[in-house]
């Protein structure tokens, strides 16, 4: 597997799909509670649980989709109103094999940071845990975003927001990497967790979810 690049830039990489299927299985796509496990096709929004509240803080200034050659902060917080998401983003290295390192906790998100930040040029990352052993993690509902729903990234000097363009579900083992991962030259988010059928014999989930976002 080929590692990501060490630098940032407008490319994440072509071993990103190789990579996620490898960090979002076993701790990070763990065998689920059966109730929290997904279901093939997504259900209607009322009918899935809430993954976590909404922040009562008050919102931060949201920002202007950046110029190409912006600089934007780390991200800090991710917020996803139509799934009702609110949860923090940690900062995600890169292993000894260039593996993305998955988020530790099920209730909070991780930035590739090897990749450009929510808001600069290129193609962002945050990943997340779809379920865990006890139930719904925080991506769990991802999969019903829609075309048109918001995302908003807050860092510390403020808030980008994305629209959701797509959604998309592919094996793992067959993710068109260029398509998804490739160089762009706008501001581009996108969101991946577990999903499809889950497989006992690897403890994994065969596919991954896939969001499409750009800043607007």
């Amino acid at each position: 597997m080929t590692p990501f690049p060490s630098g940032r830039g407008g490319r994440v990489g072509p071993a990103l799909a190789a990579v996620l299927g490898l960090a979002l299985t076993g701790a990070a796509c763990a065998d689920p509670a059966p109730a929290a496990r997904p279901a093939g096709e997504p259900p209607a929004r009322s009918a899935a649980p809430a993954t976590s509240a909404p922040s009562q803080a008050p919102s931060p200034a949201r920002s202007r989709a950046p110029a190409a050659d912006a600089q934007v902060p780390d991200p800090v917080r991710v917020r996803i109103p139509a799934i009702r998401v609110s949860a923090p983003v940690v900062p995600l290295p890169l292993d000894r094999n260039g593996t993305l390192v998955a988020p530790k906790g099920f209730t909070e998100t991780g930035w590739n940071q090897a990749g450009p930040e929510p808001g600069e040029q290129g193609t962002a990352v945050i990943a997340g845990h779809v379920d865990s052993h006890s139930g719904p993690a925080v991506f769990y509902r991802l999969r019903e975003l829609r075309a048109g729903d918001r995302i908003l990234v807050d860092h510390r000097g403020g808030t980008v927001e994305f629209t959701v363009r797509r959604l998309a579900r592919h094996p793992k083992n067959r993710i068109p990497n260029e398509a998804v991962y490739g160089a762009t030259g706008n501001a581009e988010l996108r969101l991946i967790t577990c999903g499809g059928s889950f497989d006992r014999s690897r403890r994994s989930y065969r596919d991954n979810i896939i969001v499409f976002a750009r800043a607007t």
